[in-house]
């Protein structure tokens, strides 16, 4: 019997951006530079199969600087970034440390610290609770920033305060802070906004490439983890673009073969922090079992590279 043919749409750019590679790389040329092991505080981008390949390279995580047993080893700060107070720690302890904060996270940090200094009470819009989020609002002394999820929280905010700014997470969903923006400016007409907007370019071209193929698809995959802001607001996306069944794909998944048996088009992504052999992997699978003809629609060319620390080159 002849394979069902399955026709994959291969949204394009997915996978990696700037920022995780950079991450990853400060890693490596940590251990290269330093020795194993290396200590790493908080996972260094949210992926399971990054992680496992940089522990049995000698990096070890954890969430705390105090769980570090040897403080003589150097520590890590993940591409998230971290609040103020982490740097401070680590010198109090007199450990050797790399920042691999996103250059992008570090720009809202700047930012923030920037309104503060100029007067302003500051609005962040975010996930509480994601690493991203903790890093920015530490930035600042504590009751000088608010966090807002969602609309409702827009429509009930009060402030006493005259001057407010805004910043945000930079792996939101375009469409959804738009429209909290909008909210927040409709209420507070003053309120002052980014120079240029914070959430990161790989998070919209991402977000943009899977809105462009989503409505073609009968089902949407998203490769990355579950903690990986920027893949769960991808799945987002294109079940809001015209594609309701859209899931994630992490690495506890099982592929749904009888969901694919049934479709003839299907969409596949990947998040920041995922890297390409997992979409390759994945592929893989469905080609054992179907005739597969793939289709990689690409929207934008990405040349973005960010230079490691100096002091690991």
């Amino acid at each position: 019997m002849k394979n069902k043919e399955l026709k994959i749409l291969l949204s394009a750019p997915r996978g990696f951006c700037a920022g995780v590679e950079r991450a990853i790389e400060i890693v490596e040329k940590s251990i290269q530079k330093y020795g194993a092991p290396v200590y790493v505080r908080h996972e260094i981008v949210h992926n399971k199969f990054v992680v496992d390949d940089l522990k049995s390279k000698g990096a070890i995580f954890v969430e705390e600087l105090e769980e570090i047993e040897d403080k003589s080893r150097p520590v890590i700060f993940s591409a998230h970034g971290v609040p103020k107070k982490i740097p401070e720690d680590a010198k109090g302890y007199n450990m050797t440390y790399v920042d691999a904060t996103c250059p992008l996270v570090s720009k809202v940090h700047r930012e923030a610290e920037s309104l503060h200094r100029a007067g302003y009470h500051l609005i962040l819009i975010g996930h509480q609770n994601h690493p991203e989020v903790i890093g920015t609002m530490g930035q600042l002394p504590k009751g000088s920033i608010d966090l807002i999820q969602n609309e409702d929280d827009a429509k009930k905010y009060n402030t006493e305060n005259k001057k407010i700014s805004y910043v945000t997470q930079t792996t939101l969903s375009v469409d959804d802070t738009r429209d909290i923006i909008k909210i927040l400016k409709d209420r507070f007409p003053k309120i002052k906004e980014p120079a240029k907007e914070d959430i990161c370019y790989a998070t919209t071209n991402r977000q943009m490439a899977v809105k462009n193929i989503a409505k073609e698809c009968d089902l949407f995959f998203v490769i990355g983890s579950r903690n990986s802001s920027n893949s769960v607001r991808l799945v987002e996306v294109a079940k809001k673009s015209g594609c309701i069944n859209s899931q994630l794909i992490h690495s506890q998944s099982k592929i749904p073969f009888d969901l694919i048996e049934k479709s003839n088009t299907i969409g596949i992504s990947s998040g920041a922090s995922a890297p390409e052999i997992l979409v390759d992997n994945f592929i893989n699978e469905l080609k054992n079992r179907f005739t597969v003809i793939i289709d990689e629609v690409e929207i934008i060319k990405e040349d973005v590279v960010f230079k490691v620390p100096k002091k690991l080159n």
